[in-house]
């Protein structure tokens, strides 16, 4: 059986990380190649020696001028800058590359991929949120193979077939660690207690996102795009022990579910291993046990508007969705500063989408121009916004 050669982009975070735990797992099925880390370079220097890929690669020239002295033994091409990262993504014998940076950083590597004829694993959903339709061409153009990571994703992947009968899709969201508050009681929410999410450990951007559930809405514009199903086919509803992990249903009436254990490393073991599957060290999951699903129905938009304006920015369509990405992260970025309060995230949003979000966008240096425009627009907001911030933010 043929070893898989893989590039990872975004190697030290928890999707990086859990990808090389597969890999080791099955060292007659996977080899990486490839390696792009962030600011974790000590991570990056473990994760080399480890796996011995052909490259490494990190953003920042200093972190790689670093990385080139302590990994001066070992036989491997250091790389630098975007373009340092974009050549981890397209390296000539991964044939496969996982996309897991976080953030709108990932969209032009995980594109150069796409462009180089590399099959995507793909974890970045702003890929998607910023830009849909060129990526989606690009994807077409060069005949490769997109599967998606997120948890949800890889649920409605593994159950999807004979999409004309397909009657809607459904998202499952965790809650995050506010489930059944009321926006009278997140006006003086702490970025310790966003952070602290019930189920899932991530990093610090994703955490936020879940708290205020524009993860959930930027998993439906991701879903639109992955899927091809209309806006108002794709529905979210709460289920904390997150064991389902999505469901589709079909015109018959028929309900297909995906369900595990939480643990990223099922999904991620999807992706590499498709069309096969691959044994990875999660536990089973105990029906008895578990007992009983609970779901509930969405959060109402006054107390978490944030999944509400993914929707209408997904209906608005053109540069709304990248409006609304750009946005959101800068928003998330001042909460976590302590400069903004945890309610300001959807109000920053919405003022960008208000001001920014007409217009069509058909190349990627649109995409990261209207992208830098709006991180301009947003860091403006945020100014008269700071004010409100309590004290413990």
């Amino acid at each position: 059986m043929d070893v898989k050669n893989i590039a990872i982009l975004g190697s030290t975070g928890s999707i990086g990380t859990n990808t090389l735990e597969v890999v080791a797992a099955n060292p007659d099925r996977f080899r990486v190649v490839a390696l792009a880390g962030g600011h974790n370079v000590h991570r990056l220097v473990e994760q080399t020696r480890r796996f011995h890929p052909e490259a490494v690669a990190v953003a920042d020239a200093e972190a790689a001028a670093w990385l080139a002295r302590e990994l001066a033994d070992e036989p491997v091409r250091v790389l630098s800058g975007p373009q340092g990262v974009s050549t981890a993504a397209t390296w000539e014998s991964a044939s496969l590359v996982m996309s897991a940076i976080v953030g709108g950083a990932g969209l032009p590597p995980t594109l150069a991929a796409v462009r180089a004829g590399k099959d995507i694993a793909l974890a970045n959903k702003e890929c998607l949120v910023m830009a849909g339709p060129l990526f989606m061409d690009e994807v077409a153009r060069h005949g490769v193979r997109l599967i998606p990571v997120d948890s949800e994703h890889s649920a409605i992947f593994q159950v999807f077939s004979q999409k004309n009968a397909i009657r809607r899709l459904i998202l499952t969201a965790s809650g995050g660690p506010f489930l059944g508050w009321k926006r009278t009681q997140l006006t003086a929410i702490t970025p310790e207690q966003a952070l602290a999410h019930p189920k899932w450990n991530m990093g610090r951007k994703i955490s936020i996102d879940s708290a205020t559930l524009m993860n959930k809405g930027l998993e439906v514009i991701e879903a639109h795009w992955l899927f091809g199903v209309p806006t108002e086919r794709i529905e979210v509803v709460v289920h904390p022990d997150s064991i389902v992990h999505s469901l589709v249903e079909y015109v018959d009436g028929s309900i297909l579910a995906q369900m595990g254990v939480p643990d990223m490393r099922t999904p991620i073991a999807v992706a590499l291993a498709f069309p096969e599957r691959v044994p990875v060290p999660v536990p089973s999951l105990d029906l008895v046990t578990q007992g009983r699903l609970l779901f509930h129905p969405t959060p109402a938009r006054e107390d978490f508007p944030c999944l509400g304006l993914a929707y209408d920015a997904l209906n608005m369509g053109g540069a709304a969705p990248t409006v609304l990405n750009a946005a959101n992260e800068v928003a998330v970025a001042a909460f976590l500063e302590g400069a903004l309060p945890f309610l300001g995230i959807a109000r920053v949003i919405e003022q960008a989408l208000e001001s920014l979000g007409g217009g069509g966008l058909h190349s990627l240096q649109e995409v990261m121009e209207m992208d830098a425009m709006t991180r301009i627009k947003a860091r403006e907001s945020v100014e008269p916004l700071s004010s409100r911030a309590v004290h413990a933010c």
